[in-house]
């Protein structure tokens, strides 16, 4: 199932995203992983890529798995430190598992690897993948802008450029105040953009992790927010109940505010999914 045709019906849902493991040797328990997400109720599941593609052979086999578990896998891919005959290859392997949908990035950059001036940004990859098979692509967005835009402005017309690309939806950069997201549509709006948006949450359940995808991503926590996960930084349970609690509250508002589906950032935890879900059951129909 392409996942543009689900955002266009009327079922309100949550998806997930899934890494795939660094070893070879940890896939059955990442395999095992994508059978209780799949089984707690994601609509549908995105499967990240690595660094440069490092881990594509694994991410392929959860996103097989994925399909194998009857939901629709979109399968990640990036394009900077690729070349059209490797970009070929992946899409390839893609048909060949039934996968229809791909998250077309332009992917970190790499120290030390040589970027293809064919494929420097996003838009080019959701072309070739777009010219290449009857491809749902999906892209990424930032309400508080890409860390190497000028302005949040700059940024979206940038995202402009992947949707006259071929881009299909959006997907958000995780987002802890909706208020930002809400704010972020309405720009969107102003620009001309209105393909379905997905804002991506994720659910606090490790002081120190979260601290450090903060600095990376450039998206902060609200103060309100900080004060909880500062709280119980040396109590995990009680920071997992908090978060997943406080992930259950932005989901619910985001539901009431419109939104048909919610992607959620698992860090591979099927159990903050679940309950999640859980605390959602007569929403998500």
């Amino acid at each position: 199932m392409k996942i543009i045709d689900l955002l266009k019906s009327d079922h309100v849902g949550i998806s997930c995203e899934l890494f795939p493991p660094k070893k070879e040797s940890g896939l059955p328990n990442a395999l095992e992983i994508v059978r209780e997400i799949a089984a707690g109720g994601s609509d549908f599941i995105s499967v990240t890529y690595g660094a440069g593609g490092s881990l594509a052979g694994q991410a392929l086999a959860l996103a097989v798995e994925v399909q194998r578990c009857g939901k629709p896998a979109m399968s990640h891919l990036t394009c900077i430190n690729s070349d059209e005959a490797k970009i070929e290859a992946e899409l390839a392997q893609f048909k060949a598992a039934g996968i229809e949908n791909v998250m077309a990035l332009r992917g970190d950059r790499v120290p030390g690897g040589v970027e293809n001036p064919q494929f420097l940004h996003a838009s080019d990859l959701v072309k070739k993948i777009k010219a290449s098979g009857d491809f749902c692509v999906g892209g990424a967005c930032y309400p508080q802008g890409h860390p190497e835009a000028a302005s949040l402005d700059e940024d979206i017309e940038h995202t402009k450029i992947k949707l006259d690309a071929g881009c299909d939806f959006l997907v958000t950069q995780m987002v802890f105040d909706n208020d930002i997201l809400y704010n972020y549509m309405f720009r969107l709006m102003a620009h001309g953009i209105h393909v379905p948006v997905i804002p991506g949450i994720m659910p606090v359940i490790n002081a120190a992790q979260i601290t450090r995808i903060c600095e990376l991503s450039g998206m902060p926590l609200p103060p309100s927010y900080r004060a909880v996960v500062e709280k119980y930084a040396d109590n995990p349970l009680a920071l997992q109940q908090a978060g997943v609690a406080y992930a259950t509250g932005q989901v619910v508002d985001l539901i009431a505010n419109g939104f048909k589906n919610i992607h959620i950032y698992t860090m591979n935890k099927p159990e903050i999914v679940g309950a999640i879900c859980n605390n959602l059951s007569a929403l998500l129909q």
